[in-house]
């Protein structure tokens, strides 16, 4: 029975799974050959990261549900995994589209601010793929998004990654911003958040400052092995000086409803699973959502597998236990999520970086 139950719940994620790493090896073997040898052992590595998330994955989905059948019994974690409703489902899922989507506006920008032109369609294609292999260490599919930029517009690759930076930022921000002020407004865990939104700033300030670069570059340029990194630091630099504080100010328009929709479709994820939560509940969930991925971004771990759906099972238990929400149901809940807003995105993004490579 247990195995049965294991194959039902895991069948989704399993699919999606293989489908994107079948994808991305048959895609970029058709580019490899005319790879250099450093670019094709990055893309060997990136393959492998990406099989040892999946299966990371796997088995943390594995082990939820073992020990929330282990706390609750098999009858009534299969009982609450067949009352789903897939409808609140499927508009979680839309949510995660859309919390993607919203972003492109400010992708667009920074492109323009950095004198880069391309078709709006072609661009809005580009930027979804940017999210293929998000949870590969290094985020891939972002150095990808470059690359297909590059190879459109002849343009350098220092001078595309200002662009991918400020996007990654204004993430981050975005992510900082929501978590303190949803933090304020239920009045806890916030002395947390601004702990690890302070942790996770720091490293920006070597991408934004250059002066540790120059720093750097003074005292590392004379080795061989380190010139082309400090030549692309050069360019990109100089290329920043392109994108000014309204730039970043005119993203948080775009990035703070993206938050939105994210939390939404955790609150969709919810009421699929029968438990009666009013629309008065976002900021909650905005700050369990917000706050459970600072977690897992300040641990460095890939996709933040583990940390942020341990803390995901904490928040959800503590703040709706008095709605009926039991351990089993959360790491349901925790469990489903997850695929709608890692696994799910994964395969629509892989897609479109399939369809995208035609532009290399």
């Amino acid at each position: 029975m247990f195995f049965i139950l294991f194959l039902c719940l895991f069948a989704f994620s399993f699919a999606c799974h293989v489908f994107i790493y079948v994808l991305v090896n048959i895609k970029l073997a058709d580019y490899t050959d005319s790879f250099a040898k450093k670019q094709q052992d990055r893309i060997r590595k990136a393959k492998i990261a990406l099989l040892g998330v999946l299966l990371a994955s796997l088995v943390i989905f594995f082990v939820i549900s073992a020990i929330a059948i282990i706390n609750e019994g098999v009858d009534k974690f299969v009982s609450t995994l067949l009352s789903i409703k897939l409808g609140y489902y499927g508009l979680a899922l839309l949510c995660v589209l859309l919390s993607d989507i919203v972003g492109f506006p400010k992708w667009d920008l920074f492109l323009r601010k950095l004198k880069i032109h391309l078709p709006k369609r072609r661009n809005f294609l580009i930027y979804l793929s940017m999210f293929a292999m998000d949870i590969t260490p290094g985020r891939w599919g972002r150095a990808a998004v470059a690359y297909t930029v590059n190879r459109q517009t002849n343009t350098k690759f220092g001078q595309t990654f200002p662009a991918v930076v400020a996007d990654i930022f204004t993430d981050f921000l975005g992510f900082i911003v929501v978590a303190l002020a949803t933090a304020f407004m239920v009045h806890k865990y916030s002395e947390i958040s601004i702990t690890i939104s302070i942790l996770l700033l720091i490293p920006f300030v070597f991408i934004f400052y250059e002066k540790p670069f120059k720093y750097l570059k003074k005292r590392l340029y004379k080795y061989k092995r380190l010139k082309g990194f400090f030549n692309i630091g050069d360019t990109y630099f100089e290329s920043k000086k392109m994108l000014d504080i309204g730039s970043y100010a005119y993203a948080m328009l775009f990035t703070v409803p993206a938050m939105i929709f994210s939390g939404l479709a955790l609150y969709f994820v919810i009421l699929s699973f029968g438990i009666n939560m009013s629309i008065a509940y976002l900021p909650t969930l905005l700050f369990v959502y917000t706050s459970a991925l600072l977690l897992g971004m300040v641990t460095g771990v890939p996709g933040t597998l583990g940390v942020t759906d341990a803390a995901l099972l904490g928040y959800l238990i503590t703040f709706f236990g008095p709605l009926g929400v039991t351990f089993g149901m959360a790491a349901l809940i925790t469990i489903f999520f997850r695929i709608a807003s890692i696994w799910f995105e994964e395969l629509v993004a892989t897609g479109v970086l399939a369809y995208t490579m035609r532009y290399w």
